[in-house]
């Protein structure tokens, strides 16, 4: 099975290139491209091999709860032009990503099992643990880092070093919020319970708008809502779809991201694993099969359709 892995294109009217860790961004003045390819990271590494239909599952995913979230906020998007491309505003991102937990699980569960009680300046409770849920959700902030890891930072810091006003940091928490209460809506319909999320904002003509993706599954994870209670009682591990599988897997074979360390070897047999996860999550949340062509050229198909979508635009 073909994966996009990265691509090299050349357009006209590009005024600029971005590759980030599993998107490649074309910019064209003060619009933008974003091919969402098929790599995949884990503790902020890069990993060795794609995984086919990653990328696909991902923007079409964001694109649907883009689409049905756009009466909360205004979002960027503009044209989907392809199943692995979408094409919207180039806003001036804020430098911070606005995390919101509902439930104890990943990063915030093993600062919590390390002995924190305070994350991101939030409070939580003692006698929780790992998957249970929080007495309300809370939003724990991290600076986007341009190069290795993303940082924790509390409201009051951010407030303080000037990265973002304070009163439009209050508006991004209280986009926050609501869109974390239509995620969870969405979620619980189709038997998911979303556990956790980040959000990503930035201003485009002095606008607020939401950027990059929302409630997939590498901003996300996910719990099967059938089994949570009984599976939380007798302290088993919950059934999830989200990329925490992967950082797991890793962590079985001795790689955390650390300095020093491996990626272990990821056979076809575990690549196939994780576009089986990518796709149970996108029927699970749309309840819709995906429509994949296996015979496609995917790079050229990309380019072909970018270039469609630039002369409509």
């Amino acid at each position: 099975m073909e994966a996009l892995k990265e691509t090299h294109f050349s357009f006209e009217g590009q005024t600029g290139f971005y590759r980030g860790k599993v998107r490649d961004v074309y910019y064209f003045g003060d619009k933008l491209a974003l091919v969402a390819s098929d790599r995949i990271s884990a503790f902020d590494v890069i990993l060795p091999r794609a995984i086919p239909l990653k990328g696909q599952v991902l923007n079409q995913i964001a694109a649907k709860n883009l689409e049905a979230t756009t009466d909360i906020v205004p979002n960027w998007v503009e044209q989907i032009p392809d199943p692995n491309v979408t094409i919207g505003k180039k806003c001036e991102a804020y430098r911070v990503e606005m995390v919101i937990r509902g439930y104890l699980a990943g990063h915030a569960w093993r600062e919590y099992k390390a002995g924190k009680r305070v994350l991101c300046g939030v409070s939580l409770p003692e006698g929780l643990k790992e998957n249970d849920k929080l007495p309300s959700p809370v939003i724990t902030p991290a600076t986007k880092a341009e190069e290795g890891h993303d940082e924790d930072i509390s409201r009051e810091e951010i407030i303080a070093r000037g990265i973002i006003p304070q009163a439009e940091y209050e508006k991004l928490e209280k986009y926050t919020y609501a869109l974390f209460q239509r995620g969870t809506e969405r979620a619980a319909s189709q038997g998911l319970i979303l556990v956790d999320t980040k959000y990503e904002f930035g201003k485009y003509k002095g606008e607020i708008y939401l950027i990059d993706e929302i409630h997939t599954p590498d901003s996300s994870r996910y719990f099967y809502a059938e089994g949570y209670e009984k599976r939380q009682a007798a302290s088993e591990k919950q059934k999830q779809l989200s990329k925490e599988f992967v950082r797991e897997w890793l962590i079985q074979n001795n790689f955390q991201g650390k300095e020093g360390q491996i990626v272990p070897e990821m056979t076809d047999e575990v690549v196939k694993s994780i576009t089986d996860r990518y796709l149970e999550l996108y029927s699970k949340l749309t309840g819709e099969e995906l429509v994949a062509d296996f015979d496609v050229d995917i790079e050229s198909r990309v380019k072909k359709n970018i270039e469609k979508a630039l002369v409509k635009a």
